[in-house]
């Protein structure tokens, strides 16, 4: 069974963010109107539909986290739920503004709000301003759904590729893990394209290391990788993921086969979970057949 499916990475040179010389003129605010929209439409008619066919068919509710989420999706960007009153003191122009639920789920707006305020953090204040490389680690179906079913087994594999890469860089550098350090900020996506469960890895990993020199951390850059450095990579991360999952009860091994353990899972969640990681219909008369997906054609 193999671990990781692709390894792959690309070199951000500039992450500064250019400084905005222009002046805002005017600045207008137009409510979002969340009640308008196709996604909203088809929760809010369906959600209480779907809670209780998963309860019938799974014979088990879906955890309240869930629930919430779907709650909270409903309540943002609606007045009746709460909003702040905003009044010009120099015009005395009056505008509602409605609360947002600010979370991590399938809503539009805070999502994207969320992921430019977290992308302008780490670039003010956390990533020096030294070359970064993106590692992208994508995972075979069967390990997708493993970690969506039980997320803390992807600290342990998040240590593995860590200590994997940086090793990497420093014997690229030409130094041994004693003298020199490097940074990295993994993110965590857990969907595709198609909004499907893809549990996958975007690794920032500073394109170098760092040594002490009179007391002062200097930066020392390296080449770009080659396609066999990234091959012998790959192959050394499968490997050491594979041990650590079989350490940890997730794997098991046996007359040199590898296959998952039989781990406890949401009765609710399981099947909800495997049909999306296969593009599958989980729920009614269509269980199970794949989801009709429209594909443009490029060349056309």
């Amino acid at each position: 069974m193999s671990t990781v499916s692709s390894l792959g990475s690309s070199c951000e040179k500039n992450l500064r963010r250019p400084v905005q010389h222009a002046a805002i003129n005017h600045i207008h605010y137009e409510r979002h109107r969340p009640e308008e929209t196709v996604l909203y439409k088809l929760v809010q008619e369906n959600v209480e539909t779907f809670f209780a066919q998963v309860e019938t068919e799974t014979g088990s509710g879906l955890p309240d986290f869930v629930k919430e989420e779907f709650d909270a999706f409903l309540e943002c960007g609606i007045l009746a739920y709460g909003f702040l009153r905003l009044r010009c003191t120099d015009c005395t122009h009056k505008k509602l503004v409605a609360f947002s639920c600010k979370r991590r789920g399938f809503r539009p707006s805070c999502g994207g709000r969320r992921m430019a305020q977290t992308a302008a953090h780490l670039v003010d204040h956390v990533i020096p301003n030294v070359p970064v490389r993106q590692w992208v680690l994508s995972l075979p179906i069967p390990l997708r759904y493993l970690f969506a079913a039980h997320p803390h087994l992807i600290s342990p594999v998040l240590q593995v590729i860590s200590r994997a890469i940086s090793t990497f860089l420093i014997k690229q550098a030409g130094l041994k893990r004693r003298d020199a350090q490097t940074g990295a900020i993994t993110l965590i996506q857990r969907f595709g394209s198609a909004a499907n469960l893809n549990i996958h890895l975007h690794c920032l990993v500073l394109d170098g290391v760092y040594r002490m020199q009179n007391g002062v951390p200097k930066f020392c850059p390296v080449h770009t990788p080659t396609t066999e450095q990234l091959q012998g990579l790959l192959s050394q991360i499968i490997q050491r993921i594979m041990k650590a999952l079989t350490r940890h009860g997730a794997l098991i091994e046996e007359e040199g086969m590898t296959y998952l353990a039989d781990m406890e899972s949401d009765v609710a969640l399981a099947p909800l979970q495997s049909a999306a990681c296969t593009y599958r219909i989980a729920l009614g008369p269509r269980a199970g057949q794949k989801v009709l997906m429209l594909r443009h054609d490029l060349e056309g």
